[in-house]
Formats: structure tokens, sequence, C-alpha cells
């Protein structure tokens, strides 16, 4: 059963070297679902941060001379997918723990704490 993921939830890229925690965007003042994080939560750098070191030959970095990891810096242009069917945030699909999200580099970013272990989708 997928779990509603907040600000805070540890995720994992396929290329990535270690973790990294989701930033979820602010909500609405006062809501009861400040810290919630919606499916468009997949901004790099703000939302996702670094995965340590990236290993994917997709990577131009990783792809050059000599060919070894090099930092991360996600690449991520599209929102996580499929997004809850049953509770939104805001008007966007809530992020739960069975989304991943694409790196352009090839990763698959996913979610392996979702930060909480109550409020299941």
């Amino acid at each position: 059963m997928a779990v509603l993921v907040v600000d805070g939830a540890i995720l994992t890229c396929t290329f990535g070297a270690a973790p990294s925690a989701l930033s979820a965007s602010p909500g609405p003042a006062g809501g009861t679902n400040a810290g919630a994080a919606t499916i468009m939560d997949f901004a790099p750098m703000v939302n996702i941060k670094p995965f340590g070191l990236c290993s994917s030959p997709a990577n131009p970095a990783v792809n050059t001379p000599p060919f070894t990891p090099k930092p991360c810096i996600p690449a991520t242009a599209s929102p996580w997918v499929p997004g809850s069917p049953a509770v939104t945030i805001g008007g966007q699909p809530a992020l739960d723990s069975a989304c991943t999200c694409n790196c352009l580099w090839a990763g698959v970013i996913s979610v392996i704490s979702p930060g909480q272990q109550a409020a299941q989708v």
C-alpha cells in the first residue's frame, strides 16, 4: 500500500551513489497538508537534491574520458508518476511512495522512505 510522501523523504536514483532527501514545496498556509509533496515537486536542486556521484553513461559529464562517476546534478524535467489517484493537494495529485521520477541521464528516482508511516492512500 502506497504512503503519502512528505518533506524530508529519502530518495534514491538508479545511477546515484548515495540517497538524497526530498524538499517538498510549501503547502497552502495553514493547510492540513503542509509538508506533503505533490507530483510537481520535481525541480532539480530545489526539490530533488544530488545523489552523490552519478554513474550513468547517458550523462555527458560521466561519458567523457576518463569514464568515471562524476558529481550528480539531477536533470529532472517532468513530474513524478503516476501520483495518488485518491489525494490531491492544491489541485495536484499527492506524491506517494509508489511514484517515480525520470532523470534525463536515464536514472529512475524512487522513494525509499516516505518520511511518515501514517496516511496510507
